[in-house]
């Protein structure tokens, strides 16, 4: 496993650090995979909560989104209505993070504009595989 991990590293390093913008409300959560995010050399910004989720995008300008669904005050899927609705941020990957392991939980998430779905616990590695397909090439 640690030699997959780095070896997922060594690719990563070769590019500039793209951004990524998590929001997570679960402390112990949101800390693990940012520091697992930035291991893997992304500039990684977080959120605990949607409140300043539009600030926020605004002045880091994610490449990538990482959404949890639950959240305090509104949920994910709130939040995939109004990205969508955005034109400047409608082609934004998202890849949502969720506890929720329903068939039709992914189905409305994925309907309302998110890539990919992975149910916590998640794999790492297959989470890293997964942003690499989603992000754009920005080599020369």
């Amino acid at each position: 496993m640690t030699a997959k991990l780095l070896s997922i590293k060594q690719k990563s390093q070769s590019h500039q650090a793209r951004r990524l913008l998590l929001i997570e409300d679960n402390d112990v959560n949101r800390m693990l995979l940012s520091d697992y995010l930035s291991y893997c050399q992304y500039d990684v910004q977080t959120l605990p909560e949607a409140s300043n989720f539009f600030l926020t995008i605004d002045k880091f300008q994610p490449e990538l989104i990482l959404l949890d669904l639950k959240l305090p005050e509104v949920d994910g899927y709130w939040l995939l209505q109004q990205i969508q609705q955005k034109p400047h941020l409608s082609n934004v990957p998202i890849i949502v993070v969720s506890a929720f392991a329903f068939h039709a939980d992914r189905e409305r998430a994925m309907r309302l504009g998110a890539r990919r779905y992975f149910v916590k616990p998640i794999n790492l590695r297959d989470l890293i595989v997964a942003i690499q397909e989603e992000l754009p090439c920005s080599c020369i």
